[in-house]
């Protein structure tokens, strides 16, 4: 008989601890097989970002993350999964995102991290916007394409 998936969904400002949440996740649960962890870190291509400030919709943003969640746990047969989201003004380097999926086979999770992801990316309630080096405040940052083709490719 399958367990009940654990899921957790978090959207703080404070930083978290990769290590920490696979073990709460996976500990006393041998019916895992396979666990599959995406991070999303704060980048500076052009080395000109001071700052990369995120914004979310408190409420709704949890409630979409919820849904993704629930889509992938079914679609994949998940035993867990983890998403921490954070917002407020982050420096080049640090977390920004982690998904952590636990399935008993690992192309399940690998699949359910990947959904989780590519479906954050597109329909999850949060804005990004650029504080550069020299002062002045950057655009907020736009969907990409290769985000949307990403999100498509689950259809």
């Amino acid at each position: 008989m399958r367990k009940a998936p654990k899921t957790d969904v978090r959207i703080q400002r404070e930083d978290f601890d990769i290590s920490a949440e696979v073990r709460a996740l996976t500990e006393k649960r041998c019916d895992i097989g396979a666990t599959v962890t995406f991070t999303g870190h704060c980048r500076d291509d052009g080395e000109c970002l001071e700052a990369l400030e995120l914004e979310h919709y408190p409420g709704m943003a949890e409630a979409e993350i919820r849904r993704i969640c629930d889509r992938a746990t079914e679609r994949f047969a998940l035993q867990g999964l983890v998403v921490i989201h954070r917002y407020g003004r982050l420096s080049p380097g640090e977390n920004i995102v982690t998904v952590i999926a636990a399935a008993t086979h690992r192309q399940a999770a690998f699949e359910g991290a990947s959904f989780v992801m590519d479906f954050l990316k597109t329909d999850a309630p949060f804005w990004k916007k650029e504080h550069l080096k020299d002062g002045t405040e950057g655009t907020w940052v736009s969907a990409r394409e290769s985000d949307n083709q990403a999100h498509e490719r689950w259809q």
